[in-house]
This record gives C-alpha cells, structure tokens and sequence, in this order.
C-alpha cells in the first residue's frame, strides 16, 4: 500500500488567498508514504514543502529521526522554493537522500541547490544545515530504492531538463508529470512558406507523435497518475505554446489511452481561482464507468491510499 498526500498542487508561484483557500495555494509538493516499511518519499520542494516539514517535526509525527527521499522533478523556482523553509533541515539526526535529473553542464544538482541558499537569496547556507544529505544525480533509467521500491525516470517535454517519475511497490504504480508539454512538431509547413520541405515536415510529426505514444507508455497502466494540467486548450494554443504545459484536455486524452485508474490535475495555474477550478472539475470530473477512469483536481491537503 502507498499513502499520498498533496501539500503543493499550484504551477509557476505561490498564490495564497480568499480565492485559492478550496484548492491550496502553495506549490508543487507531494508525499509517498509506505506503511510496511514507514519509507517516506517527497516529490519536489515547492512551498507546499514548508507545511510537510511542520508536521515532520511535530511531537505525534509517526518517524523519528527523520529518514526521507526527496525527488526533484526539476529546480525552476517553484519546484524548489520550498526547500530552505524544509524544518527537519534543520534538526541533527535527519537524513536526507535527494535526486534529480542530471543537467549535463558544469552546474551539479547539489551546487545548483547550494546557489538557491546562497547569501544572495537566504540567510542560512547549505552547509550550515544540521541534515546529513546525500546528492544522486539520475539519468533515464529504472532503480532499485530498497524495501522492494523501484523508481523509473523518464524526461517530459519542457524547457529545463525535467523528470517524470513512475514509482512502482508490491505491484501498485504511481506516476508523475509534474511539468510537461505534448510534443509537436516544430518544423510544421508554414502556409506562407510554398518552399518548405515536406520531408521534414513530415519527419518532425512523426518523431512528436513517437514522443507522445513514448510519454503514455511510461504511465500505462498506473493506479495513479499526477499530471500537468495548468491550462486549458484555448489558452494553450492561443498564447502558451512552448511554456513547458499541458492543456486539461490534453492530460485526460492521454492518461485515457494509456488506461490510468486515477488521474489527479495538478499544477494548476496561480490565477486559477477556486471557482473556475470548481466549474472545470464539474465539466470534466463527471463519473463515467464506461471510460472506467477516475478524474479529479488535486487540492492541498488531499490524501489518497493506493
């Protein structure tokens, strides 16, 4: 069994507020926690993470010391604004193993991490915290965590090197897209352009709907899927294209032909009020057992058993 808990669904900022109570306004931040063998992974460090570190120190909190895997999907600010206001840093004992995708230039992922906490941006440097932490720095690929946890790597669509993760335990899977756009074809014919070549315009379609069919596989299957969802298609074409997302449309379309159970609408749009999200998970959340998939819009707090 594998326990989730939501504690950041927003995308590109933190967005408190009389609008964003329903939902969250903190950023991405997601808990994975297993029962049988009390193994604590977290998915990013958003500002969600801060709420999450509240409770890990808490008196009645279920594992002392502390002893969690971090995921990084990718370092935008969002995804790891969170991270020095993470409390068990701060406490000797905690151990903290932390991965994220490789980033094939001179910067590692501890060093791009040690910048974020930098004088420039926060008074306490990395090395001035109590955790004992470990940097893995991960390429596509499937590895063994222990205790019978498998993790697979797979890169989205998006303009920093960014991790979608599938986590697979006693046969339940769980995957992730935290920030992802659909594939497409960048060298499209353009109608003002007679001379463009077909031949790569046919080419640069097929290679986008490979990486598309690629994506879904991944995620096949999966008893749970969280996926980028902060726009909607209007938006998406008329003005998004390029940013790193997925339209709503997009990710139901596809968690349906790779026949999730459960897809969760995450990484919602700061200016996304509650009511619009009320209006958009009434049109497109609306039970169907034909479609045998359940879909919803994650919301701060939620908790979910697998």
């Amino acid at each position: 069994m594998m326990d989730i808990t939501f504690w950041g669904v927003r995308g590109g900022i933190p967005s408190p507020g009389a609008h964003t109570v329903k939902y969250g306004g903190n950023t991405s931040c997601v808990e994975l926690y297993f029962p049988d063998s009390h193994r604590l992974i977290i998915i990013d460090a958003g500002s969600g993470i801060r709420n999450l570190g509240s409770r890990m120190v808490s008196p009645d909190y279920r594992q002392t010391p502390i002893d969690a895997d971090l995921f990084f999907t990718h370092t935008h600010s969002d995804h790891i604004i969170g991270f020095p206001f993470f409390a068990p840093l701060y406490i000797p004992g905690t151990k903290l193993r932390i991965y994220g995708p490789v980033t094939y230039d001179e910067d590692s992922l501890e060093k791009i991490i040690s910048s974020h906490m930098s004088y420039h941006f926060f008074p306490v440097r990395l090395a001035e915290l109590a955790a004992e932490m470990v940097y893995n720095e991960l390429k596509e690929g499937s590895y063994e965590l222990g205790d019978g946890i498998t993790v697979t790597t797979r890169y989205l669509n998006h303009p920093l090197l960014c991790f979608g993760y599938r986590f697979e335990h006693q046969g339940r899977v769980i995957c992730t897209a935290f920030d992802n756009e659909p594939f497409r074809n960048l060298f499209a014919r353009h109608p003002g352009k007679p001379d463009d070549d077909d031949s790569i315009a046919l080419e640069g379609e097929n290679v986008a709907a490979q990486e598309n069919t690629r994506l879904e596989n991944f995620f096949a299957g999966a008893d749970l899927l969280i996926s980028d969802a902060q726009y909607l298609q209007q938006e998406y074409e008329s003005s998004r294209l390029g940013w790193g997302h997925s339209p709503v449309e997009h990710a139901i379309d596809a968690a349906r032909r790779a026949q999730v159970k459960r897809l969760a609408l995450f990484h919602h749009d700061p200016e996304r009020t509650d009511a619009q999200l009320d209006t958009l998970e009434s049109f497109h959340c609306k039970p169907d057992p034909k479609k045998g998939m359940e879909i919803f819009f994650a919301r701060e707090g939620m908790r979910i058993e697998i």
